[in-house]
């Protein structure tokens, strides 16, 4: 981000020079005025309040406000606290935020739901990053960035449970399962896996996973990156049975931004991430910092 900062001061200190030095064989007045109009132009750049593509399409111009979990889980954000630009979306977030052209100091987190946020009405954020997939369901009522992580859904149970060493879809079916509500991963449940008994539904992961812990469920479905953090990290004696492989019954999930619906400001953001992507490499060097530890684990087939 300094790196950034001080390269576009020296482009915008540039500029003012070489009109300067264009101007000397004109008026004086041709000369002040484009001096002064490249003045104005540098000091937008170096402002830290975004660029012209942002301008008039913030929630507070000037102010970037992204949304995050309450609270926000690890790999994602680190200790809760999305601020400190640790984690795979904390970083993310300040990676497209630096595109954009806003300082640090002009970054305002917010928490909500993970329901809340994609509820049809206004938001209190310009972007909400919490793990969204993109579905056309949620298409009706908000908004989504292009993807900014691909991933499959995985399944988590004890490691001395008769889940597993479960290989197949097939042997999933008399377990009792749980999930967050309005997620990806349940749909999963209900579609993919289609159990006996109807899956838990639980208000987030923290109760999913307290869920887990007292056996009250045999296993839960989570995405991929998630289930290698709560197995290594969260639940002792837990593993990651296996992750479910994309197909036309069950497509992987991209994570994408989420915006009230229609905003003009989601074009921004794509071309943020579209330069993290193909020219700077910034989404392929967050990857591998915050995302090389979670990406492994046996597929389950889903005949």
């Amino acid at each position: 981000m300094k790196q950034r900062s001080l390269r576009r001061r020296l482009i915008a200190l540039g500029a003012v020079a070489i009109v300067g030095l264009a101007a000397c064989g004109g008026s004086d007045d041709a000369a002040d005025e484009a001096t002064d109009d490249t003045t104005d132009e540098a000091a937008e750049t170096v402002s830290g309040l975004g660029n012209e593509c942002t301008t008039g399409k913030t929630l507070v111009e000037g102010k970037l406000t992204i949304a995050t979990g309450n609270p926000a889980y690890e790999p994602w954000v680190v200790g809760d606290a999305p601020e400190s630009k640790e984690g795979f979306e904390a970083a993310i977030a300040y990676g497209v935020a630096g595109e954009m052209g806003f300082s640090e100091e002009n970054i305002v987190w917010v928490r909500t739901s993970f329901d809340e946020a994609i509820q049809p009405g206004a938001k209190n954020f310009d972007f909400n990053l919490q793990q969204y997939s993109i579905t056309d369901e949620r298409k009706a009522t908000v908004s989504f960035s292009d993807p900014y992580y691909s991933t499959n859904q995985a399944l988590v149970a004890f490691g001395d449970s008769a889940v597993a060493t479960a290989t197949s879809v097939s042997e999933l079916k008399g377990l009792k399962f749980g999930a967050q509500a309005g997620t990806t991963s349940l749909e999963f449940i209900t579609s993919v896996i289609q159990p006996d008994a109807a899956p838990f539904a639980y208000d987030d992961n923290a109760g999913a996973k307290a869920a887990l812990e007292a056996k009250q469920i045999d296993a839960i479905v989570v995405d991929l990156p998630t289930a290698l953090y709560i197995s290594a990290v969260e639940i002792e004696g837990s593993k990651v049975v296996g992750q479910f492989p994309a197909s036309d019954v069950a497509p992987g999930d991209d994570f994408g931004m989420v915006f009230d619906l229609d905003n003009p400001l989601v074009e921004c953001v794509n071309v943020a991430l579209s330069r993290m992507r193909d020219l700077t490499y910034e989404l392929m060097s967050i990857e591998e910092t915050w995302l090389a530890d979670y990406t492994g684990a046996p597929v389950i087939s889903l005949d």
